[in-house]
């Protein structure tokens, strides 16, 4: 879609960007071929200059030109290009982001491998591991994951972010993670019962008994909010293509979804239900 796009230009928003697909110019190859057209000479003057340079800022895998230059609510763009460079990204904490408040595990997604960083054994890994990475994808992170590591690990994670929350609100869904999900009809199995209140029952549980299945079980809860990341991705920005002429050109194949390296032990859930019984 990026190559699509016209709107990262000075001058060109939404709407000029849609008049120029109408014309037929659909792509940045079209825009430089282009010889007489209904546009204005400073309109021709601008693709002539920033086309050129979109595409060697492409060539160089620079995605903060783009991030700078798009409007956030179109950042939705960079998913295809720039997926090789993707961590999908989601944390669990003890609680909203009190000063008292820590974070628990973090776990990254690159579409490839999946890491897990969690509390007294390796979080502090998480600063160095998150640099590979050029490009961002969460779920409401723009208002609570990142700023809660930022806050907590006493870093600054200013690489480009597409925060699902906003895309998918965009198109018409509302709620949390969970619901998005079941909106757009991807089904959780394994961890369907388990929500962030219980995460940090859980935690607390491995805490204070020492229980290997509670951190298993948190692990497999926040692995799953993070791989499904994926797939809601995938599944927004095939939505946001029905904007545009080139819905049936590059839409994309859903993602398989990669197998979770832990299990949730529904026992332990249970015995933790009961013990809590009074809260549910």
């Amino acid at each position: 879609m990026l190559k699509n796009t016209f709107c990262h230009i000075p001058g060109f928003g939404i709407q000029t960007e849609r008049y120029l697909w109408t014309l037929g110019i659909h792509n940045w190859s079209a825009a430089l071929a282009i010889g007489d057209t209904q546009l204005t000479p400073r309109a021709r003057m601008l693709l002539k200059e920033y086309i050129p340079l979109s595409q060697t800022r492409l060539e160089k895998f620079d995605i903060d030109y783009f991030a700078q230059s798009l409007p956030s609510d179109q950042h939705w763009r960079l998913f295809p290009e720039f997926r090789n460079s993707i961590a999908y990204l989601d944390i669990e904490t003890t609680g909203l982001g009190s000063p008292y408040d820590s974070i628990t595990t973090i776990t990254l997604y690159d579409g490839l491998s999946i890491r897990t960083f969690i509390q007294d054994e390796n979080l502090r890994d998480f600063s160095s591991a998150i640099r590979e990475y050029k490009l961002l994808v969460t779920f409401n992170g723009k208002c609570f994951d990142i700023p809660f590591i930022e806050n907590y690990l006493g870093i600054r994670l200013t690489m480009a972010h597409i925060d699902l929350r906003f895309v998918l609100r965009s198109l018409g869904y509302r709620g949390g993670l969970k619901s998005c999900e079941h909106q757009l009809g991807l089904e959780r199995t394994d961890v369907k019962d388990i929500d962030g209140y219980f995460a940090v029952l859980l935690w607390h549980d491995y805490q204070a008994r020492g229980s290997i299945r509670s951190l298993e079980t948190l692990l497999a809860y926040n692995i799953v909010d993070t791989v499904n990341l994926e797939s809601l991705m995938v599944r927004a920005y095939n939505l946001k293509l029905h904007e545009t002429p080139f819905q049936k050109k590059i839409k994309l194949p859903m993602p398989k979804v990669p197998e979770i390296p832990y299990k949730a032990d529904h026992d332990t859930i249970e015995r933790i239900r009961r013990e809590h019984y009074w809260r549910f």
